[in-house]
């Protein structure tokens, strides 16, 4: 293969789509021949081509872990002498559904109550008035998803995954219009394919600089996950340092990276969390590849979920919100009060909530508890996902790309790159805004802006990456003057505003995450903020989905529960939970149609809507500089609290 280098992308392929059985796919590695698809423009065929799946996708401890753990729980619905229990399950995101399936499978009825009139949670979608789908985030899949392929599998919906070609595109910065990327040479196992994509890669660092990362990388390969869970407490920016690392590697590769795993800069982010997205990569020889679902969320994954879980006796129930948790005298859960005034009763009951939205269910009996009081300690993280149509075809790059820029993550041309929305006239960008306030590390609270002035500053964001095709356009003050000569202009829009996304995972974060077996008896918690090693995504969030599934088979059948389901409260918790005062739960009292009530994403259009958030949640209103005085402040007053 050629050696990786600076590369202005001119028109790729059409987007490759898998059109396979699951089963003759997997171990096919040539791709098909080329065939018409039909999209959803009804005058246009799209001439798509499979892709083929991973060969070593499977072949990865993490995977065969996921797969034994789907047949311990699969051996327990076939044991008659364990007694079978019915579940509530709360939500009916990623977590929540892959709750109720591995429930299922184990032979409990599970009922999933998600409060929405849709399923999905952090991946949901809905048409807009044109019957064009905005999703809340733009969500890829990796190879190094072993419980997410897993899920796949047994649901045999492996073939709508669109695997692209295993690399990583970065925008220039310093060149607009111009591209770099990582490319991984198929036959070389890990690590030695990602060393090698990073040394045939001549644009981004020197071969010095990428020889002074060496000594801050070997303890990770040689440690482990023991190395990994250490840098807990340090940010990217002071590893680097701590160990040496140019400063080049923060701009060149740390704040792509930060930005696309947890939205946030990495002078704000966990170490852990790099070091743990690196290990599996690093290990696993098609990690890094890519793929995006053939359409919208609802419909290509949870639908299915919902289908299996429904086929096995459970139940999967929309625009049902709970009102409270009610408890015993004791602690244990009596049942849930539905807002209808319903009465839900079950053996057994699992949150899969958001962190920020649980919080306000916890039952003043358990708001003392040193389990629960760990959730103060973690927050939702804002992010803004953005779709741009464009009257023209821009540069077709079937994958995700690396922006580099100061305001935004990640980006993709979803019309080149998705089966569903392809279009071979126009653009429909879909991009991560962030950070967008200042709890990620940016400087100019966004979220509180109107959703002209986000598409502004994203115009001139993408005058950059096209600077050939965007046409200077006087309605976007940002493409004005800066020497555009294309002829490419946008023509619609949506700005999706989710103020609390995945768990921010700053600094010190990582061992208040609560496991899922929680002090009360009949009562467990799945989320991909809770206790499990594949971070805030949507790998975590189907991993603790299937943990606390597990928790209540083991339960069920007199089993001892696993090392990895429990983990000690810090001695810091325990000592603030004895000062607090127990409090009643705020619970939520917004309609099911406020998306960002429950814990998700929707467009705030107006600023009577802008303001409500605001009210609801201060933290969407205040700006850098008042930010960290306030941060400043709530540390040193919870440093005398503790002291005292």
């Amino acid at each position: 293969m050629q050696a990786t280098t600076s590369i202005a992308m001119g028109p790729l392929s059409a987007p490759r789509v898998n059109n396979l059985s699951s089963r003759t796919r997997v171990a096919n590695t040539v791709a098909r021949p080329a065939r018409a698809i039909p999209s959803r423009r009804t005058n246009l065929n799209v001439v798509a081509k499979d892709f083929p799946y991973p060969e070593q996708v499977k072949n990865t401890d993490n995977f065969r872990y996921a797969k034994a753990l789907s047949q311990k729980l699969a051996a327990d619905g076939k044991n008659p002498h364990i007694k079978k229990k019915t579940v509530a399950v709360i939500g009916g995101g990623l977590s929540g559904l892959a709750c109720a399936k591995y429930l299922a499978d184990a032979g409990h009825t599970p009922t999933v109550y998600e409060a929405r009139e849709m399923l999905g949670g952090k991946v949901s979608a809905w048409k807009d008035k044109d019957g064009d789908w905005i999703e809340t985030g733009l969500h890829i899949f990796f190879g190094a998803y072993p419980n997410v392929m897993n899920l796949f599998e047994e649901l045999d919906i492996e073939d709508r995954l669109q695997w692209k070609t295993h690399k990583m595109i970065f925008a220039m910065q310093e060149f607009p219009g111009e591209f770099t990327t990582f490319d991984f040479v198929k036959g070389i196992p890990a690590p030695f394919n990602f060393a090698l994509a990073i040394l045939l890669n001549t644009k981004m660092l020197t071969l010095k600089e990428k020889l002074q990362c060496i000594p801050a990388l070997l303890p990770m390969l040689i440690e482990g996950q023991d190395f990994i869970d250490k840098q807990d407490e340090l940010s990217c920016l002071t590893f680097m340092r701590k160990y040496g690392m140019p400063e080049r590697i923060n701009t060149e590769v740390f704040i792509s990276m930060a930005k696309a795993l947890d939205f946030i800069d990495p002078d704000k982010l966990s170490m852990v969390v790099v070091l743990t997205a690196m290990n599996r990569f690093l290990n696993e020889t098609d990690g890094l590849q890519m793929a995006f679902i053939d359409g919208n969320q609802p419909d290509r994954v949870c639908q299915p979920e919902k289908e299996y879980i429904e086929a096995r006796g459970g139940k999967v129930l929309t625009s049902s919100p709970v009102k409270e948790i009610v408890t015993n005298e004791d602690g244990t859960v009596k049942h849930l009060l539905m807002r209808t005034g319903e009465i839900v009763v079950a053996d057994e009951y699992v949150s899969a909530m958001p962190v920020d939205v649980f919080k306000r269910f916890i039952p003043k009996n358990w708001s003392a508890m040193p389990f629960f009081r760990q959730a103060d300690e973690l927050e939702g993280i804002p992010v803004i996902n953005l779709h741009m149509w464009f009257d023209k075809k821009l540069q077709q790059v079937d994958h995700l790309c690396f922006s580099r820029s100061p305001l935004l993550s990640v980006y993709a041309d979803m019309s080149t790159t998705c089966k569903e929305y392809y279009d071979e006239e126009k653009s429909m960008l879909e991009l991560v805004f962030a950070p967008c306030a200042p709890l990620a590390g940016g400087k100019v609270n966004w979220m509180s802006k109107t959703d002209e002035e986000i598409i502004d500053a994203t115009m001139g964001e993408i005058a950059r990456l096209f600077p050939q095709q965007i046409a200077e356009d006087p309605k976007w003050s940002a493409t004005v003057d800066i020497g555009l000569s294309g002829n490419a202009r946008l023509t619609k829009f949506a700005v999706v505003r989710t103020p609390r996304s995945v768990y921010a995972a700053v600094p010190g974060r990582n061992k208040f995450r609560p496991s899922q077996v929680t002090p009360i008896s009949n009562f467990t918690l799945a989320g991909d903020w809770t206790a499990q090693k594949f971070l805030g995504s949507m790998e975590g969030a189907t991993l603790a989905g299937k943990l606390a599934a597990e928790v209540i088979a083991d339960k069920a059948a007199g089993r001892p529960f696993q090392d990895y389901q429990t983990r000690p409260v810090r001695d810091e918790i325990v000592e603030r939970a004895g000062a607090f005062e127990p409090k009643a739960p705020l619970g939520v009292t917004a309609d099911i149609h406020n998306a960002i009530a429950w814990g998700a994403g929707m467009e705030v259009k107006s600023k009577a809507s802008r303001d409500e958030m605001i009210k609801n949640d201060p933290d969407q209103g205040i700006e850098g500089e008042d930010y960290e005085n306030r941060e400043k402040v709530v540390k040193t007053n919870t440093k005398t609290k503790v002291a005292a």
